[in-house]
C-alpha cells in the first residue's frame, strides 16, 4: 500500500510530461538526457497530512551520479533504446568521456558537472511545481496527499 500514491503519481506524470515538453526543448538538455535525469529523481510529499500546505518535492540526491553519463546520451542514441547502447560495450567515446569526467568535467560543453547538476536540479524543481499544479487543477492533490499520509 505504501507505493499506491506513487503509482497514482506516475499516471499524472505522463500527462505533465507532455505539457513540459516545450520547457525541455528550451533547456540545455535533450529529451534523452532529460529522461535519464528523471530516472534518478524520486518524488515525495512534505506535510501530506495537511494538503493545503503540503508540497510535492523532487529528491535529486541521485542525479549527481548520472551527470557524467549525460555526455554519452546524445552520441550514438539515434533512436536506439537506451539499454542497447549500454549493452554494446564500452566505446572509445564512453571511456574517454568517463576519463574526462574524472579529470574535471565535460570538455565539450565547457560546463562543469556541478553547473550541469544545478541546471538539472532547477529544471526538476520546475517539473515538480508543474506536476503539483496539474494535480491541484485536476482535483487529485487532496486524495494523493491522504494516500501519502496513510502510507507513512
Amino acid at each position: 500500500m505504501s507505493n499506491q500514491w506513487r503509482d497514482r503519481l506516475a499516471g499524472a506524470r505522463m500527462q505533465v510530461d507532455k505539457r513540459f515538453d516545450d520547457r525541455i526543448r528550451t533547456s540545455e538538455f535533450t529529451n534523452q538526457q532529460w529522461g535519464l535525469i528523471m530516472t534518478a529523481v524520486e518524488f515525495d510529499i512534505d506535510n501530506p497530512e495537511q494538503p493545503e500546505s503540503a508540497e510535492l518535492v523532487a529528491k535529486t540526491d541521485q542525479v549527481e551520479h548520472i551527470i557524467p553519463e549525460l555526455d554519452n546520451v546524445p552520441q550514438g542514441m539515434g533512436g536506439a533504446p537506451m539499454g542497447q547502447q549500454q549493452s554494446q560495450g564500452g566505446s572509445g567515446d564512453g571511456l574517454l568521456g568517463k576519463i574526462r569526467g574524472f579529470l574535471g568535467g565535460n570538455d565539450d560543453s565547457g560546463q562543469s558537472d556541478e553547473e550541469t547538476l544545478q541546471a538539472a536540479s532547477a529544471l526538476v524543481g520546475e517539473y515538480a511545481d508543474e506536476l503539483q499544479q496539474f494535480l491541484e487543477e485536476e482535483g487529485q492533490w487532496t486524495s494523493l496527499c491522504e494516500s501519502a499520509a496513510a502510507a507513512k
